[in-house]
């Protein structure tokens, strides 16, 4: 494996985000046409919403692949590396391919004389779609990766959607009100495909109804075709359209991967009715055995450390929930830090609280928040905060703070939690 050549690649495509971010379909269009458009010859399933669209595209390709079915998985961001976004069968694209496959699509871009400006999730969607082509993947789950209607992703005419929830997130770019962010994240309804949603805003499932009947698309909502109770032991029943299923295990934490997994095991119950099987075992064991790091992730028992990658309220109202019901600890050692484009206030407002210590911090990344900033939006919590610049530094203070009941929770965003992975990882190796 030439190293060079991956790095360079890496190097090509990330010098792509100096142009931001550009809504609309035309570059990646213009891109797919010229490598002979491998999305219409995919049969894809399509997630979007707010939160938890990485976690459900984890649950489904674990069940389908339990089933015995080839499955392509498209996310995004990753954690710690690049390869992380593009998985077959849960095996992550080779640096080596990534190398050929980028050099690749360049060339052809360049002979078609399309040029920039597009951007990095254009020319990595594009990556995805034909290396899933190449791979003949059975399906490709594919994760929006900002809204929905001008998103990359948005390109396939897919077996079915999925919207998981709508809440306030990137408001600058999709609107101010719930009701336009969900109508972005509709744009992802295509005629005559099936919408499985877990949104629960009244208006904004009128929204959806209107949408789905306008296409003569099959409209199936969690809390009404698909159902959940939690048992005591942390595991839930599940009754839909023909299943009804007892003790479901999730292998995520958190009461929110509950509903997720729920929107699930519906989409796979509408699966079945376009003619893919998915036995109940597969159902089971996909939710039994799915992994997906970074989401309340216990990564350390001694100190106890979690990861949980919140980046917006929504994602921190959620945390909170799970530490205030789910752990069990005599101190909690907060470490955020988040993105400039959040709202800083509002998840600092729902976290901070909690915390008997907090230190703030910054990933490497040019738009991440300076921890002074944070500071200042604390308020009266600020008393109980530090600064430590330097995420490595912050790691291994939190670490020296956390006695053997209390918790560590490095939060804030999935930068700030796949750095702190990556560290603790290399921590453990050395």
């Amino acid at each position: 494996m030439n190293q060079d050549a991956y790095q360079q690649s890496l190097d090509y495509l990330y010098g792509l985000e100096k142009f931001g971010m550009i809504f609309g379909l035309t570059q990646v269009e213009r891109i797919l046409n010229a490598i002979g458009n491998p999305h219409k010859d995919i049969q894809a399933i399509h997630i979007g919403g707010t939160n938890g669209k990485g976690s459900t595209a984890a649950m489904m390709s674990s069940i389908l692949q339990k089933e015995g079915y080839r499955v392509g998985l498209y996310t995004s961001p990753h954690l710690i590396r690049f390869t992380e976004r593009i998985k077959v069968n849960g095996k992550e694209i080779e640096e080596e391919e990534v190398a050929e496959l980028a050099g690749w699509l360049r060339k052809e871009i360049e002979a078609a004389g399309i040029t920039p400006p597009f951007t990095f999730f254009d020319f990595t969607t594009a990556m995805a779609l034909h290396y899933f082509k190449q791979k003949w993947v059975d399906v490709a789950i594919l994760e929006v990766g900002l809204g929905g209607r001008l998103d990359s992703t948005n390109v396939v005419d897919p077996l079915l959607s999925i919207i998981t929830n709508i809440a306030k997130d990137h408001e600058e770019y999709l609107g101010k009100s719930i009701l336009k962010i969900a109508r972005e994240k509709a744009g992802i309804i295509k005629r005559g495909r099936p919408l499985i949603t877990a949104a629960e805003q009244p208006q904004v499932l009128r929204l959806f109804s209107e949408f789905c009947e306008a296409k003569s698309s099959p409209y199936y909502r969690v809390g009404r075709e698909f159902r959940y109770v939690r048992t005591e032991d942390d595991d839930f029943d599940y009754e839909g359209l023909n299943r009804k299923l007892w003790g479901v295990h999730l292998n995520l934490r958190g009461f929110h991967q509950v509903v997720n997994a729920t929107t699930v095991l519906g989409a796979t119950e509408v699966l079945e009715d376009l003619g893919y099987r998915v036995s109940t075992d597969a159902m089971i064991d996909g939710l039994r055995e799915v992994d997906w790091p970074g989401r309340l992730e216990m990564v350390s028992s001694s100190p106890r450390v979690i990861l949980d990658g919140a980046h917006n309220p929504a994602g921190a109202l959620v945390l909170k929930e799970s530490l205030e019901k789910e752990f069990q600890y005599q101190h909690l050692i907060l470490l955020i830090g988040i993105m400039k484009d959040k709202d800083i206030k509002s998840m600092l407002h729902l976290l901070a609280p909690l915390a008997d210590h907090i230190i703030l911090t910054k990933p490497h990344t040019d738009r991440a928040t300076p921890p002074s900033l944070l500071k200042k939006a604390l308020g009266k919590n600020g008393k109980k905060a530090e600064i430590a610049e330097d995420l490595k530094e912050a790691i291994e203070r939190g670490l020296s703070l956390t006695q053997e009941e209390d918790l560590l929770c490095i939060t804030g965003s999935l930068y700030t939690v796949g750095e702190a992975r990556a560290y603790l990882q290399s921590k453990r190796g050395s």
